[in-house]
């Protein structure tokens, strides 16, 4: 609370705090050193005006001589401006308070500046706010035009005394002695208790500690003079003494101006400016002020609430990131090491290869040397040999061995035959080892695949889910404060009948529909995420129910192009005479179902026909004639139901205009039922049907028909008619 307390241009607790027009605070005697006077030239006034004005209007400021001076209205008039237009250009030194703020000092008026000349108009005062720099002028009374704020004079007060309770065996801060001497003073700035001989030697008032302000030392409460409770003052014993109107000294606030709000006497109601404002019991007014500030402080109070778990949250983050980063290190040194390991390993196999390698050229090199060496002595011996056989004279010795000796020259001429003076084995080694995708992997080893990991849990939005008809819309989004990247979404839905769910939407959307589901269903819904990582955990499961019976109308997109519709695609009409196929919009395949068509118009005795189709049915013929239909045509008199262009069960009774034609599905028996007027056309018309099917019509110009669906299915049957064979 003490930064409340505090005034922000001297630092030091607020002496005679007065209300600014901003609702800041500012001390009195910082008021005047901080208010900035404008000369106001008048229509005779010279050139030389303006700075004897600025220093004849000085004693305006004072609010014990700011009587003087008239201005009329325009001095209760506060001009609320920005920093930029509030005179700072004309005034370009600055200070700054103990807490940071600018604020600009009186400019005095220089030496020998004469007194402002007749014809100079009135000076005008003006405050700037050191914290919003926002300017108010000054009217006739100065400053004492702005309010006391007794009730924060009265907390500081309050303050000091508590704080000189707390401290009531105050002792030097700084002492090496022991115990430390009593304290003398105490710097307000420093907040530090020094005795006399520790304020001389650690704090001289000079240097950077001549502005500190030195206070008396905190007194025990029970000390004579000591600002305890039992001590004198202005209102010991007797209670606070009650304020009284800055205007009316003799008058007591009794009433609160909410154009103006401030509280004022009953004479500012009868003669002062508030006569015309609305007023309310000051007595209201303070306790519904109260509540106002209660309630705020309420929700102040929840918000420190959640401010003082985020801190908590933030300590536990701190302890888990010191712990998170000692095991990240940990696994960071022994996967390094593992790979170091491996790849040490991996070096003596290597260096193992070579040396097998290395000895193996070495012995065939060796082989080769000794066996050259061997039949080059032979060589070398059977050469010498002959040399000295052709060195005798004796033919007929000489003829004797001549021919045997001719062959063994021969033979070992021939052990010299190429390829025996090559090496077996060359010098360099065939081994080649590629690391360069080795040394790439290392370069390009990075922090990111250790903290990739798999998404979080999808959370869905329940608001944004919803059924319409026989389809689903489902919304999902990632929950906040996820850093983990996301590539895409799986969303999974079962059969509808408590079946294994299968998926139906896989990517990067967060907003899924899907169309034709059964009706009258519920389906369960769950939905995943998934990145590089792997794929993360389900959602909740949230449950979805179809509409119990079906909506739908007819499909322009599907119909033939004679086909016209109107009223919303519940009304069809034909441009052809020949029979033109519309289908509905609902496609089914599972669940009874039940629709009918009114006759608007009928004409000429055309055949309609009524029933169901697969979405590929031929739509330029009368509905039946192929095998994706199942229909029923009538005309005025009887029925008949066709399928495959297979005519049977032939029924008494027709249609007219004002007809209604039902049709009835029930795909868990597998049977379709017509029925014209609310009564039975003929048996069950076909049975064993199985698959997805849509309404289905064929007409031609002669009739109009309108659709009707979301009807129950009907719970009466009247008997039907006996068919005619």
């Amino acid at each position: 609370m003490e930064e409340e307390l505090k005034c922000p241009v001297c630092g030091s607790l607020f002496r005679e705090p007065i209300i600014l027009p901003c609702s800041h605070n500012v001390c009195l005697p910082c008021a005047r050193t901080i208010a900035v006077q404008t000369p106001e030239t008048g229509p005779g006034a010279g050139p030389g005006a303006g700075p004897g004005a600025a220093a004849g209007s000085a004693a305006c400021l004072d609010s014990e001589s700011a009587a003087g001076g008239g201005g009329g209205d325009h001095a209760d008039k506060l001009s609320l401006h920005s920093e930029t237009d509030s005179g700072y250009g004309s005034y370009t030194p600055s200070l700054k308070s103990p807490n940071g703020v600018r604020v600009l000092p009186l400019v005095p008026a220089p030496p020998g500046a004469a007194a402002a000349p007749r014809g100079a108009g009135p000076a005008s005062s003006s405050l700037t706010c050191p914290q919003c720099h926002r300017s108010a002028s000054l009217d006739q009374r100065g400053l004492r035009g702005f309010q006391r704020n007794r009730l924060l004079e009265a907390i500081v007060q309050r303050y000091q005394q508590g704080r000189a309770a707390a401290a009531a065996a105050a002792k030097c801060q700084l002492c090496d002695r022991s115990p430390p001497e009593p304290a003398a003073v105490l710097c307000e700035q420093c907040e530090v208790l020094y005795c006399a001989a520790c304020q001389l030697r650690c704090h001289p008032a000079r240097g950077p500690f001549a502005k500190h302000r030195l206070a008396p030392p905190p007194a025990h409460p029970g000390a004579p003079g000591g600002g305890g409770d039992g001590g004198g003052g202005k209102g010991a014993g007797g209670g606070r003494k009650l304020p009284t109107c800055a205007e009316h000294d003799l008058e007591n606030y009794s009433m609160y101006c909410v154009s103006c709000r401030s509280p004022v006497c009953y004479q500012c109601l009868e003669e002062g400016k508030h006569n015309k404002h609305d007023v309310k019991a000051l007595g209201a007014m303070w306790k519904q002020h109260k509540a106002q500030l209660s309630q705020a402080l309420n929700g102040v109070s929840d918000k420190a609430k959640e401010a003082k778990e985020f801190l908590v949250q933030l300590k536990n983050l701190l302890q888990q990131i010191q712990e998170n980063g000692l095991d990240y290190e940990a696994c960071l040194v022994a996967q390094c090491d593992a790979l170091v390991d491996a790849l040490t390993r991996q070096k003596a196999k290597l260096l193992t290869k070579v040396t097998k390698e290395r000895e193996h050229k070495l012995k065939v090199v060796w082989d080769q040397i000794n066996h050259c060496t061997l039949k080059l002595r032979q060589s070398t011996g059977l050469m010498e040999y002959c040399l000295e056989v052709i060195k005798e004279n004796d033919p007929s010795g000489f003829l004797q061995i001549s021919d045997a000796l001719i062959k063994r020259v021969q033979v070992s001429q021939e052990q010299w035959v190429k390829g025996a003076l090559e090496p077996k084995v060359s010098a360099e080694f065939d081994l080649t080892l590629d690391s360069e995708p080795l040394l790439q992997s290392i370069h390009q080893l990075d922090f990111i695949q250790m903290k990739c990991r798999v998404p979080p849990v999808p959370l869905l939005q329940l608001e944004k889910c919803c059924t319409r008809n026989n389809s689903v819309t489902l919304a999902w989004r990632m929950p906040p404060l996820s850093h983990n990247p996301v590539e895409g979404y799986i969303l999974e839905l079962d059969d509808g009948d408590g079946g294994q769910f299968r998926e139906v939407y896989v990517g990067k959307e967060t907003l899924c529909t899907i169309d034709g589901l059964h009706f009258n269903s519920t389906y369960n819904a769950r939905v995943k995420a998934f990145n590089s990582s792997g794929v993360g955990p389900y959602s909740k499961t949230v449950i979805l129910q179809t509409s119990d019976v079906a909506w739908f109308t007819f499909d322009p997109s599907s119909a033939h192009r004679d086909i016209v519709l109107s009223n919303d695609n519940q009304t069809a009409t034909c441009n052809s005479y020949d029979d033109r196929v519309v289908l509905g919009t609902a496609a089914f395949s599972k669940g009874v179902h039940y629709w009918e068509l009114h006759v608007d118009r009928y004409d000429n005795h055309p055949d309609p026909a009524f029933g169901i189709a697969r979405i590929n049915v031929v739509k330029d013929m009368m509905l039946g004639k192929d095998d994706k239909a199942w229909a029923m045509y009538v005309d005025n008199n009887r029925s008949w139901f066709m399928h495959c262009n297979s005519h049977t069960n032939r029924t008494e009774g027709g249609v007219s205009k004002g007809a209604t034609v039902g049709v009835l599905l029930d795909l868990n028996k597998h049977n379709l039922t017509f029925y014209i007027n609310g009564q039975q056309q003929g048996p069950p018309a076909f049975e064993n049907i199985e698959g997805v099917f849509m309404p289905a019509l064929s007409l031609n110009r002669n009739v109009q028909v309108t659709l009707h669906t979301g009807l129950e299915v009907p719970q009466s049957v009247k008997q039907p008619k006996l068919p005619n064979n």
